[in-house]
């Protein structure tokens, strides 16, 4: 335990010494920190939390936020770290993690704008979400929250895989009002068992309002909430709202949880 915790001290001194600006401790007390990688246009996020028994025994719990990476191309870096982290077992491997991670980026060609056929109002039609019939788990829509003519609401359902998650947000977008916010960001965690045992699967989206994601996501792994999907809508007022609009993110998030039940004995 003592020989971790020096580790990790080690680890992060060097951290913020190589990264400097981009690196960004959230908490000293749950050890919590960023990482922004950025290579030409292409940025993302890498948030870690040490947890005591690393390096020794365990990987830190990470999670990446990307807004413009594809679930595949997600899928793909994460497998990367995982065969870093396989290869150095015992070891800090953070700095391994955002190197590669960086090396992917590199690796990754901007794709060439097509410019998409105008739809006819038959087709239109035809593609109207609204119109379709969709199976999904139940969602419990929050309270409104409102600041500066800007509103913020949350969406919360528990799911239990992939499959489920899809069905919640394309569930969400026959509602002509949450398909119209500026913003629809939303985490999940999904608890699975594999050869190996228990594993957590989540992911998030920023829907262009940066950081939001990743904070919403984090705040799930700080409540070690599984199984559950989260989505806070967001109309823009007008009134730029600073760092508050994370606050209300935050609080969205929390308190449409606590209203779906899934947060008992929390």
């Amino acid at each position: 335990m003592e020989d971790n915790l020096t580790k990790q001290a080690e680890e992060v001194e060097a951290l913020s010494s190589i990264y400097s600006d981009d690196w960004t401790t959230e908490s000293d007390l749950s050890k919590s920190y960023n990482i922004k990688i950025q290579e030409g246009k292409k940025e993302a996020t890498l948030y870690v939390t040490m947890p005591p028994n690393y390096p020794s025994q365990a990987p830190p719990k990470y999670e990446l936020s990307a807004p413009w990476m594809d679930r595949k191309a997600k899928e793909k870096l994460r497998s990367a770290l995982d065969e870093v982290y396989s290869e150095n077992v015992g070891e800090t491997v953070i700095f391994q993690w955002v190197e590669k991670i960086r090396e992917i980026l590199q690796s990754m060609k901007s794709p060439e704008p097509v410019k998409k056929p105008e739809k006819t109002a038959s087709e239109e039609e035809s593609l109207d979400l609204s119109k379709l019939e969709i199976n999904c788990p139940e969602i419990t829509h929050g309270e409104v929250i409102m600041d500066r003519k800007s509103s913020f609401q949350g969406h919360a359902a528990k799911v239990e895989s992939i499959a489920d998650v899809n069905a919640v947000l394309a569930k969400l977008k026959q509602n002509k009002k949450i398909i119209h916010a500026t913003h629809n960001m939303y985490a999940y965690r999904i608890e699975r068992k594999t050869e190996k045992g228990l594993s957590i699967l989540q992911d998030c989206d920023d829907d262009g309002e940066t950081h939001a994601g990743g904070r919403m996501l984090h705040l799930l792994q700080i409540l070690d909430q599984k199984n559950a999907l989260v989505v806070v809508s967001r109309w823009y007022g007008g009134v730029q709202l600073g760092p508050d609009r994370f606050r209300h993110i935050n609080n969205a998030t929390r308190q449409v949880l606590v209203q779906a039940g899934l947060l008992k004995n929390k």
